[in-house]
């Protein structure tokens, strides 16, 4: 076994592999991360395209412990990218996809198209995807949707990049650090990916970049004062987190604990680690948390910033939220970021909800359930996104008579 190092989808991984096996394998089954898919696994169809090094790479037929130091984004990883988004709604509007087998690796492929060609041309585009096979569509769809997004890219005034980012010549990842370089930057996963025992020292628990930032805000009738004071009562906080229960007395900037969620008919627990930074002088303050379910083989990192504002002159607070994670894993593959969004602003208003009881003094009954019920709320984020489609539906319909 070889211990492979890289970055994967923005987050350092540090796990062992056999020197055989493929990078297509690596991430598919060390890190759930089964966008990509295999085909033929000789290189020939495309479907396990990912980009190494920011390149698009036929991962079937390279070795991930080739790999070592590379920069990897698969297909879940380009969510939240801007040209995949729009690559994504034009396959949709020209019927570029049927099985949707191939569709990862073309997405990828596409985007380096769409980055790189100056002009919509069909024959260069027809080339640049000859390395991806579909056997259901005739490629006709798919043409006009790369076609489409570059020349809507094009009007917008959105030059091309010079050979689409690339830095140095040679094969795709040629041009990544090399072997015996400071590795201080693959620690957070060592650590997400250790016993909790392993990872409690808080110089340990690292900074990162989150994948997605969410910003929320609530407030309470309290001064800040009374409220930035709550905050530092980190097992009193703990109890008003939905699903969060403390495994040790907290220490001063330190923290350990669970987080229990359920996703349907998936259970994972999050054991892990946190600093706590505090700022009187400013009233904020952040934490820093990372978390690992053995189970599904999931991994977390989050970030929690906070800063309370005065209202009403003093006698209530504002509370600004800047919630960041990176989710990795079996549950990454399932949320999508709009629903988490939902999601996540309905956690904040139970989390400000509790956060009132406990201030105000009300009995430990009103506390936060044992299990964050992903299940539930999702059924009423639901049922909200339904009352809202139908509301503009009837809205429509009445300005229309």
């Amino acid at each position: 076994m070889n211990t492979v190092s890289l970055q994967v989808n923005r987050r350092a991984v540090e796990v062992s592999a056999e020197p055989r096996t493929s990078l297509a394998d690596f991430v598919r089954e060390k890190l759930d991360l089964t966008g990509t898919h295999l085909g033929c696994e000789h290189g020939v169809c495309g479907a396990c395209t990912v980009l190494l090094d920011g390149v698009p790479a036929r991962s079937c037929i390279t070795y991930a412990v080739a790999c070592e130091g590379a920069d990897i984004t698969t297909i879940e990883g380009l969510d939240e990218d801007e040209v995949t988004t729009e690559l994504r709604a034009a396959f949709t509007r020209e019927h570029a996809l049927q099985c949707g087998y191939c569709t990862p690796g073309m997405l990828v492929s596409a985007r380096d198209l769409v980055l790189r060609l100056p002009d919509a041309d069909e024959r260069r585009i027809r080339v640049g995807l000859s390395g991806n096979l579909c056997r259901c569509t005739g490629y006709v769809g798919i043409v006009r949707a790369v076609q489409s997004v570059i020349g809507t890219r094009r009007a917008r005034n959105i030059a091309p990049q010079a050979d689409g980012g690339r830095t140095s010549l040679g094969p795709a990842g040629s041009g990544r650090a090399a072997p015996d370089q400071d590795r201080q930057s693959l620690q957070p996963t060592r650590q997400a990916l250790a016993p909790v025992s392993e990872s409690a020292a808080p110089g340990r628990i690292p900074d990162f970049t989150p994948a997605t930032v969410l910003d929320q805000r609530f407030s309470l009738p309290y001064p800040p004062a009374k409220v930035f004071a709550m905050f530092d009562d980190i097992a009193g906080i703990a109890a008003c987190l939905p699903g969060v229960s403390l495994a040790a007395p907290p220490r001063p900037e330190h923290v350990e604990g669970v987080i229990r969620v359920r996703l349907g008919p998936i259970a994972a627990s999050f054991e892990g680690a946190a600093r706590v930074e505090r700022d009187p002088a400013t009233l904020s303050g952040r934490i820093v948390g990372i978390g690992t379910d053995q189970r599904s083989h999931s991994a977390t990192q989050g970030e929690i910033r906070y800063r309370l504002i005065p209202l009403d002159g003093g006698a209530a607070t504002a509370v600004d939220l800047s919630i960041g994670y990176t989710l990795t894993g079996m549950l990454a593959q399932v949320g999508r970021p709009g629903l988490v969004r939902d999601l996540a602003r309905r956690l904040v208003a139970e989390f400000a909800g509790n956060l009132d009881r406990h201030m105000s003094g009300a009995p430990s009954g009103a506390a936060a359930p044992a299990e964050l019920s992903f299940w539930s709320l999702a059924s009423d984020v639901l049922r909200a996104r339904l009352v809202r489609m139908f509301g503009r539906v009837f809205t429509g319909k009445g300005g229309a008579e």
